[in-house]
């Protein structure tokens, strides 16, 4: 399940899953705009979600006290967490500590995404979008800035 908490769905999120071939899954996603609550409450019936992406932590207003409580009361789901950002970290003391908490961390910029947590892989990133990426990267090495 998505929970577009930020953005809910606007027609550029449309757009954006329809661009990205979600439409070919869309039995299998649902996409939804709750307030944790009734969240929550979903996830307690039988047979809900198991993955459950949340855009964005900013707009759960979580406290890291809430997340652990959300964790701890939904072992067998696995969270994502989109997060807004300064810098390379998520904006906010409750997102930081969640990242810090996280078992697996991805950072994206300018198309690739970066693994900043214990797994790797085979380079530690993923290019997502290669015509950004090249647009991106190659405009920052013109200027001597690299990852």
């Amino acid at each position: 399940v998505y929970n577009s908490l930020e953005e809910g769905a606007c027609l550029t999120v449309q757009n954006n899953l329809k661009m990205h071939g979600m439409s070919e899954v869309s039995r299998r996603l649902a996409f939804i705009q709750e307030d944790m609550e009734a969240l929550k409450a979903r996830l307690r019936r039988h047979k809900s979600y198991n993955i459950v992406v949340v855009d964005s932590f900013q707009y759960t207003r979580m406290s890291y006290r809430d997340y652990i409580a959300l964790k701890e009361a939904f072992p067998g789901k696995l969270f994502i967490f989109i997060s807004h950002a300064k810098g390379k970290n998520p904006k906010g003391d409750a997102a930081e500590s969640v990242m810090y908490d996280a078992t697996l961390k991805i950072w994206v910029e300018g198309g690739i995404a970066f693994s900043k947590g214990r797994f790797k892989g085979q380079t530690g990133e993923y290019v997502a979008y290669p015509r950004l990426a090249e647009e991106y990267w190659s405009d920052r090495e013109k200027i001597g800035v690299y990852k």
